[in-house]
């Protein structure tokens, strides 16, 4: 059986001795992504409404979304993530070893578009570089501005949970 985390063990469609849940899977992306110098954080909320399973910033400044699916369901369902390119100059499709790739192959996924992650909690692999298209500078500054920001209120609701409501 797997070792899976208390946050896993009661996910939907996630059982704990066949499948991953979204926080492993974002676990090993993560570290696969610092690997190749993609700083990420999860769970971000963008200008539109919609929240990044990840967002990844590389050193020149080209923002990566990753989004995590788990299961056939959640992925079929999912209408909304074409929202997200907007957003980001590549975009990821992360899953867990074993997950059927055939419907991200399907032109409704955008395939020449997009790029698939395969992951475990330990690591990812890229098995479909993801195309890059450039987001307009304004829409850049904006997008690397916020993530900036997110980021270190979230360093600083770390070191000080206390100064999460002060506002100046």
């Amino acid at each position: 059986m797997l070792d899976t985390p208390s946050s896993c063990r009661d996910a939907p469609d996630s059982a704990p001795d066949s499948a991953l849940c979204a926080a492993e899977v974002a676990r090993g992306t993560t570290r696969m992504l610092l690997r190749h110098d993609l700083i990420a954080i999860g769970e971000v909320a963008l200008d539109n409404g919609r929240r990044a399973d990840l967002m990844a910033i590389d050193a020149r400044g080209q923002i990566v979304i990753v989004e995590i699916k788990v299961s056939r369901a959640d992925l079929m369902g999912d209408a909304k993530w074409p929202d997200y390119l907007g957003q980001c100059d590549r975009y990821y499709w992360a899953v867990p070893a074993g997950f059927d790739l055939a419907p991200l192959n399907g032109v409704q996924f955008l395939p020449e578009r997009t790029g698939i992650i395969v992951a475990d909690r330990y690591d990812a692999e890229i098995v479909r570089p993801a195309h890059t298209t450039a987001l307009a500078a304004t829409t850049r500054k904006r997008c690397t501005l916020a993530f900036a920001r997110r980021a270190a209120r979230r360093l600083i609701g770390i070191t000080d949970p206390d100064a999460d409501g002060l506002t100046f």
